[in-house]
């Protein structure tokens, strides 16, 4: 018998291999050359080992990735293969594939090889793949377009002259990666202003990260903010943890509740804004930051600066843009316009076509709204739920809401009625308001948010003269 050297032996092992396997499989060289390729794939591919084997991969797969293989010298598993975009049915395109890069002793790469699956149950499970990736491309995208449109400028409701400012100049720090700091009370909506400077700016595609500096212990914000390398300390997770800053690359990190920063974590920040990298805990690398910082609080940055509790050099550094989100009751007839938008989202959610009375409507311009956007959520919501027709009226207010206001009308109920206690509320409400524009109805009617001929009406109902209001 005659002996067959190694070399042959294993090649035709390797070739009876490639025969009795179900999958497709094909073998390049490192300059990108079929060496091998089995029958299985010749047939589909509609070519012949004889006219494949010795001519470039690319000739026979114009889409393939093998050339990567070999010139990056990595591997893949369970990748999703498309052979041809032509065809209608995914069973004639689709399939999973594995790939790798063949080392010889010397590390070197010397080949490149990759195995089709072409078996039922394996196409069906791309083909399940193709559609869990279709979907979540779909969402991808919905979410994108969803959170474009609700963070963005056009979109924060609002049209009153001292609002309309504040948006300008939100778009105009948009437009720049300057640092930026919003100041207002507690739902004024600085976390949506945020969002429409990012939605807004060049750096839109990139992510936005948000934190709160109040709401994570004083020992872990370091490494929230600046990650921190395995080993780092003790609990540290195996393998290290990115940090917002590094997370936001090339986008917005949204620092809320700076002014509750504490006095040591200042002093990191103000560094980091000024070298522009940072250095994760246990790590001696310094990453580089292209970053758009925006910060928002409640407090008053000033008073604690002067009570040395809030780094000035900090607050200069951050307030490049400094933009103050008034409160609601300094907003005209936001208030109102706020009330009917939240609630035709309720309206369009669960199929109903409920309305606020004119009382509700003048009480809500009425009221001076201390907890600003997000109580005008709440009390929609509370009084949508309480109600049981389509016109929501006063008695469906949260009690909470009448407690809290102080009118300067009589309130004695024994005397009137709630609805002469609602018109008393209207009637002072139109007197300010022309007061306010000097007896101009227009105006005092856009302030409203109410049209024109329905301010005439009601000017005619009370008995009002715009000409003899001081």
């Amino acid at each position: 018998m005659t002996e067959i050297n190694q070399d042959k032996r294993y090649k035709y092992i390797f070739d009876e291999i490639l025969t009795l396997t179900d999958d497709g499989f094909v073998v390049v060289d490192n300059h990108d050359v079929i060496t091998d390729i089995n029958e299985q794939y010749c047939q589909y591919l509609k070519t012949t080992r004889e006219y494949a084997i010795g001519r470039r991969i690319a000739e026979i797969i114009p889409n393939t990735k093998m050339i990567d293989i070999v010139n990056y010298a990595y591997q893949e598993e369970g990748a999703i293969l498309r052979l041809s975009e032509k065809s209608d049915d995914d069973s004639d395109r689709i399939f999973l594939v594995n790939r790798s890069a063949v080392y010889a002793e010397n590390h070197n790469v010397i080949a490149g090889v990759a195995q089709v699956k072409f078996r039922l149950q394996t196409l069906d499970s791309a083909k399940k793949l193709m559609r869990k990736y279709s979907e979540y491309e779909f969402y991808r995208e919905e979410y994108r377009s969803r959170n474009s449109s609700q963070y963005s400028f056009d979109k924060i409701v609002g049209n009153s002259p001292r609002f309309a400012e504040v948006k300008k100049a939100g778009y105009k720090a948009a437009k720049t990666m300057f640092p930026v700091l919003l100041t207002g009370e507690t739902g004024t909506g600085k976390e949506v202003f945020a969002n429409a400077i990012h939605n807004n700016g060049e750096q839109r595609e990139k992510p936005m990260v948000s934190i709160n500096c109040a709401a994570i212990p004083n020992e872990l914000l370091e490494s929230e903010l600046f990650g921190y390398e395995e080993g780092a300390f003790t609990g540290a997770k195996k393998g290290g943890k990115k940090g917002k800053f590094e997370l936001a690359s090339g986008g917005t990190l949204f620092l809320d509740e700076i002014g509750d920063m504490p006095s040591s974590m200042q002093a990191k920040l103000l560094r980091v804004l000024q070298e522009k990298e940072i250095e994760p805990l246990g790590s001696e690398k310094s990453i580089p930051l292209d970053v758009r910082v925006v910060a928002a609080t409640r407090q008053d940055l000033e008073a604690k600066m002067k009570d040395g509790s809030f780094r000035e050099d900090l607050y200069y550094r951050l307030s490049v843009f400094n933009i103050h989100i008034p409160p609601l009751r300094e907003r005209g007839g936001d208030s109102l316009e706020l009330a009917e938008v939240f609630l035709d989202e309720l309206n369009h959610k669960y199929k109903t076509y409920k309305t606020f009375s004119k009382a509700v409507k003048a009480y809500f311009l009425k009221y001076q709204w201390p907890g600003n956007v997000r109580e005008v959520n709440n009390v929609v919501q509370s009084a949508y739920a309480i109600s049981t027709e389509n016109i929501i009226d006063i008695n469906d207010i949260p009690a909470r809401m009448l407690q809290q206001e102080k009118p300067a009308i009589n309130l004695d109920k024994n005397k009137k009625s709630l609805g002469q206690m609602v018109d008393d509320y209207e009637k002072e409400v139109i007197l300010e308001l022309l007061k306010k524009h000097k007896g101009n109805c227009l105006e005092a009617a856009k302030e409203a948010g109410i049209h024109k001929s329905n301010f005439y009406r009601k000017l005619q109902k009370y008995g009002i003269k715009p000409a003899e209001v001081e």
